[in-house]
C-alpha cells in the first residue's frame, strides 16, 4: 500500500483487496510505518471503516473485520431485491442513449480477463444499471451492497469461468432493459444474483479453510 492517496482510501483498498485478511490484528504504529501517515488520520480511518463494516474495535486496537457468512447471505438477498426493482424501472423509464451507454459498459466487462478490472467492470455495471432506475437511492442501497461484498467478490472473480459467466450474465440482463422486457429482465436478475451468491459462497468455504490455520477469520454468525 503506497502512493499518495489518503490513509482512508489505501487502508480500505488493502483490506477490500484482501492484502488486509479477515480477521488480521491492526495497530494504530504499524499503520503508522506502513501507510507513512500520523496517528490522527490513521485512527480517523479506522473509525470510518468501522462505520463500513470493514475494521472492528479489539481491546485498545483493531482488527480487519471477519467476512460473515450470514452478512454475506443477507447482502445478497438485499441486493437482489434492489436490483429486481432496478430493471423494472429502468425498461420503464430509462432512454435509448442512456441504455447504450449501460450495454457498453457491460461489452467492456465480456473483452477484460484480469481479476482487478473484471471487478472494476462489474461494480460499474451495476451502479450504470441501478441509475437507469432513476431514482439516487436505489443507486445508493446498490453502492452499499457492493461495498459489502467487496472483499467476497475479489475472491469470486479470480475464477475464469466465473467471469466469464458474470460477464454473459450482464449482457443478457442489459439486452433485456433495452427490449423492454421487465420480466425477463427481473428473471435473469435473480439467476445472476443467485448464481453469484452460490459461487461466493463457495470460494468462501474454500477460503475459510485456509485462513484457519492462520488464525484469521471467516465466520458465521447465528441469526
Amino acid at each position: 500500500m503506497t502512493g499518495s492517496a489518503s490513509a482512508y482510501d489505501r487502508l480500505r483498498a488493502g483490506i477490500l483487496s484482501l492484502e488486509l485478511l479477515p480477521g488480521e490484528g491492526l495497530s494504530e504504529r504499524g499503520l503508522e510505518s506502513l501507510l507513512g501517515a500520523s496517528r490522527t488520520p490513521i485512527r480517523a480511518a479506522l473509525m470510518r471503516l468501522e462505520n463500513e463494516g470493514l475494521t472492528q474495535r479489539e481491546g485498545r486496537g483493531w482488527r480487519v473485520a471477519p467476512i460473515d457468512l450470514s452478512e454475506v447471505r443477507a447482502v445478497m438477498e438485499f441486493r437482489e431485491t434492489i436490483e429486481v426493482a432496478v430493471v423494472t424501472h429502468a425498461v420503464a423509464r430509462a432512454d435509448d442513449a442512456e441504455l447504450d451507454a449501460v450495454a457498453a459498459i457491460a461489452r467492456a466487462g465480456r473483452d477484460h480477463d484480469d481479476a482487478d478490472t473484471v471487478l472494476r467492470d462489474g461494480s460499474d455495471f451495476h451502479l450504470a444499471l441501478a441509475r437507469l432506475s432513476g431514482n439516487p437511492f436505489l443507486v445508493d442501497a446498490m453502492d452499499n451492497a457492493l461495498t459489502r461484498l467487496a472483499r467476497t467478490r475479489w475472491l469470486e472473480v479470480r475464477s475464469p469461468a466465473s467471469r466469464a459467466q458474470a460477464a454473459a450474465e450482464h449482457l443478457d440482463i442489459v439486452a433485456a432493459v433495452i427490449a423492454r422486457d421487465a420480466e425477463r429482465a427481473r428473471s435473469l436478475v435473480e439467476t445472476h444474483s443467485r448464481g453469484t451468491r452460490d459461487r461466493l459462497l463457495a470460494s468462501l468455504a474454500d477460503e475459510r479453510m485456509r485462513l484457519r490455520g492462520h488464525g484469521l477469520s471467516i465466520v458465521e454468525t447465528a441469526v
